[in-house]
């Protein structure tokens, strides 16, 4: 039986959720007919069929999570060493001297995840442990109401750890008084807007930052990660270059990329490549926030609760629309002074009546 592995899917992504299968066991496919659909944090994923041949084993069932490089099809025919097809699974051996069969992909994923390959029953063609047997073995014994983060969840759960564990935070909040907006101002262009007059008063702050190398790289572009919150968890679609377009058009983008969003419609471009991110969380509840920065980027600005709030003006107490805003920016590569100048930027642009 020749195996057919789970290609590279780019962007640094390693697994991936079965969503549909699109052969059963016994059916013969063409080259590049669809396989199977999966889900990433980015998309789903169409995997087509590598060459024609008859399907003798598919590996994983619906709502089963694969990793790049274990098998996803077993073909009928001799093994061969092509591309993502591969062979003979890779032997280690028991302590008791019995056989492992295991890929080298599913090796790794077992010393990743503290799994002992020698105590793990293989579901595989000849008892050959899958990725799924692992996975399955380090749920095991599984607590009672738990059930595992699929697609965006777990996703999200795997970017909050990295950020948790890498990420050097710092918050600064203020208010913009925004008494002056005609009611019918549309908020996030106007975050979106203040933004780039952000980024251009501080270009730091509009940046990525390579931990192990030390190093940052700042961009010209302002490319916005709008964090949008759906029933199956917090998606960033992007917003390209924001500093080439005017109040009108960002708000009619802004509508149309955040429905996508809803929708799971979005292409995977538009998920990626944001410099700079932005949390309307006070269009739910909340006045201030500590927003959490998601390497490589290296700040997010958070929008609480508008309300009337009275604030001193002109020496004497008002009522006024304020904006209540979170700056979290990643201290390794943006300093206070640096943050402080942004912000001030933000509010001033904010403040603006048009």
């Amino acid at each position: 039986m020749k195996l057919f592995n789970l290609p590279d899917l780019g962007e640094g992504l390693h697994e991936a959720e079965i969503v549909r299968w699109h052969v059963a066991d016994g059916d013969e496919v063409k080259a590049d007919q669809v396989l199977v659909s999966v889900e990433t944090d980015k998309a789903v994923v169409d995997v087509p069929a590598p060459y024609a041949g008859r399907i003798a084993k598919r590996f994983g069932k619906e709502g089963e999570i694969v990793h790049v490089g274990a098998p996803l099809v077993g073909f009928e025919g001799e093994p061969e060493d092509t591309g993502t097809v591969v062979g003979e699974l890779a032997h280690e051996e028991r302590p008791a001297g019995a056989a492992v069969k295991a890929a080298p992909a599913v090796r790794a994923l077992a010393r990743k995840l503290g799994v002992d390959l020698a105590h793990v029953k293989g579901s595989g063609p000849g008892g050959a442990i899958l990725a799924a047997d692992v996975e399955q073995a380090r749920r095991a014994p599984a607590q009672a109401g738990f059930e595992p983060l699929r697609g965006v969840r777990r996703a999200m759960a795997t970017n909050m750890s990295v950020a948790h564990a890498e990420v050097a935070s710092a918050t600064i909040m203020d208010d913009a008084d925004i008494d002056r907006w005609p009611r019918d101002t549309p908020l996030l262009a106007r975050l979106v807007r203040a933004l780039v007059a952000g980024a251009r008063a501080e270009p730091s702050v509009n940046a990525w930052y390579e931990q192990r190398t030390m190093s940052r790289r700042l961009f010209g572009a302002v490319h916005v990660g709008i964090a949008v919150d759906t029933v199956d968890g917090l998606i960033v679609p992007v917003l390209r270059d924001c500093q080439d377009l005017d109040l009108a058009a960002l708000s009619g983008q802004l509508r149309a990329l955040i429905e996508s969003a809803r929708n799971r419609t979005l292409a995977a471009e538009r998920l990626r490549g944001h410099t700079i991110t932005l949390s309307n969380y006070g269009a739910i509840a909340g006045r201030y926030a500590a927003p959490v920065v998601v390497p490589p980027t290296v700040a997010i600005l958070g929008a609480g609760r508008i309300a009337p709030r009275v604030v001193v003006a002109d020496g004497a107490p008002a009522v006024r629309r304020t904006l209540p805003l979170s700056l979290t920016f990643d201290h390794r590569a943006v300093s206070g002074g640096e943050a402080g100048r942004f912000l001030r930027a933000v509010i001033a642009d904010l403040e603006r009546a048009q």
